[in-house]
C-alpha cells in the first residue's frame, strides 16, 4: 500500500532516494548489488571488498564492526544482508511495485508533510526525477546530499540525519498519542 493511497496512515512521510520517475538502470545496479551474493560473505572483510567495488567514492572504514548493523549472521556463520530477498523473488518485487502509474497516482494524492532526501551522486534519483516529484507534491521539502549517492544515510549520515531533524522539528507532525507512549 502506498502512502499517498491511505493518506490516514502516516502523519509525515520521508523518501530517501526514491520518487515515482526513478532511474530505472540505477535501480537494477542497486539489485544487482544486493543480490550479487546470495550465498552470503565468509568475513566482514569480504562485505567491505564488495561495498568499496560498489561505492568506490566511499572511504573504506578502518573498523569493519559498523558493517554489522547491514547484516545478518546465517546459522551457516556466513553473512548475508539484512532485508528480505523474498521482496524480489516472491512477485511483490520493485517492478511491481514501482510500475505504471501507481507511484504518481500515489505522490499526487499526498497531503501530509513530506521530505525528500536524495544523493546528489545518486544513479536512482536523479535531478529530473527530483523535479518532477516536486512538481507532484509541491509542498514537499527537499534536501539534496553533496558527496552522497543512493546510500545517503550511509555515504553523508550527518547531512542525512540533520535534514530529518530539521523536518520533523519544524513540520507541524501529529503525534499518536497511544503509539507514543
Amino acid at each position: 500500500l502506498a502512502l499517498g493511497e491511505d493518506p490516514a496512515i502516516a502523519s509525515a512521510l520521508v523518501l530517501v532516494d526514491i520518487v515515482p520517475h526513478y532511474n530505472r538502470a540505477g535501480a537494477d545496479r542497486v539489485v544487482s548489488f544486493m543480490t550479487q551474493k546470495p550465498e552470503g560473505f565468509a568475513s566482514l572483510e569480504e562485505v567491505a571488498d564488495a561495498v568499496a567495488a560498489y561505492l568506490p567514492h566511499r572511504p573504506r572504514p578502518k573498523d569493519l564492526s559498523g558493517l554489522e548493523k547491514n547484516l545478518r549472521l546465517g546459522e551457516d556463520g556466513r553473512y548475508r544482508w539484512h532485508w528480505d530477498p523474498r521482496f524480489l523473488t516472491h512477485g511483490a518485487g520493485p517492478g511491481k511495485l514501482m510500475s505504471g502509474n501507481r507511484l504518481i497516482e500515489a505522490a499526487d494524492g499526498l497531503a501530509l508533510p513530506c521530505l525528500l532526501v536524495r544523493g546528489r551522486m545518486s544513479d536512482v534519483v536523479d535531478e529530473a526525477g527530483a523535479k518532477a516529484f516536486l512538481e507532484l507534491v509541491p509542498h514537499a521539502r527537499f534536501v539534496d546530499v553533496s558527496d552522497a549517492g543512493h546510500m545517503v544515510a550511509g555515504d553523508r549520515n550527518d547531512a542525512f540525519t540533520g535534514a530529518v531533524v530539521d523536518f520533523l522539528t519544524q513540520e507541524p507532525v501529529a503525534v499518536d498519542r497511544d503509539l507514543a507512549s
